[in-house]
């Protein structure tokens, strides 16, 4: 039985494709998403449809630094519009995108249960609470650096 993506030729399959297709890449892209509609035989709109209705999938690449702040009420309260604003200032790009050396993605979440350290970013799985927007780009300081002196 043929097989691509990792699953039968079976419409039912379509989100373990995707699932698949975004595990290797990291995200799906339009080729991705109009192969898995002729594979599958289903309309482009479903793909699409499924694919943005889950919050598992993306459409787009990730930076190497995935930057989430925290939007919870405590870490609202104490600021973190304004720690998602300095980000997208200092970054050059809004929530959902990435800077163009494929370094930084902006991401806001609801919580991320880290209350009493608010207001809180996390930066792949790293939590750094009482953050404010200085701390916040001496860290992404550090982190370009790092890249440009070839550590990983």
């Amino acid at each position: 039985m043929e097989q691509k993506f990792g699953v039968p030729k079976d419409p039912s399959y379509l989100i373990k494709a995707l699932q698949n297709i975004q595990e290797e890449k990291g995200y799906i892209s339009k080729e991705d998403a109009m192969e898995v509609a002729e594979y599958l035989g289903v309309p482009l709109t479903q793909v699409y449809g499924v694919a943005t209705f889950y919050e598992q999938f993306r459409l787009q690449p990730r930076g190497k630094y995935v930057i989430r702040v925290c939007q919870g009420t405590a870490c609202h309260v104490r600021g973190s519009k304004t720690l998602l604003d300095f980000l997208k200032d200092f970054l050059g790009i809004d929530v959902g995108e990435t800077t163009s050396d494929g370094l930084f993605t902006i991401e806001r979440v609801a919580c991320l249960g880290a209350c009493a350290l608010a207001p809180v970013v996390e930066i792949n799985g790293t939590i750094y609470g009482k953050m404010n927007p200085d701390k916040l780009r001496d860290l992404i300081i550090k982190l370009k650096g790092a890249e440009n002196n070839g550590c990983k």
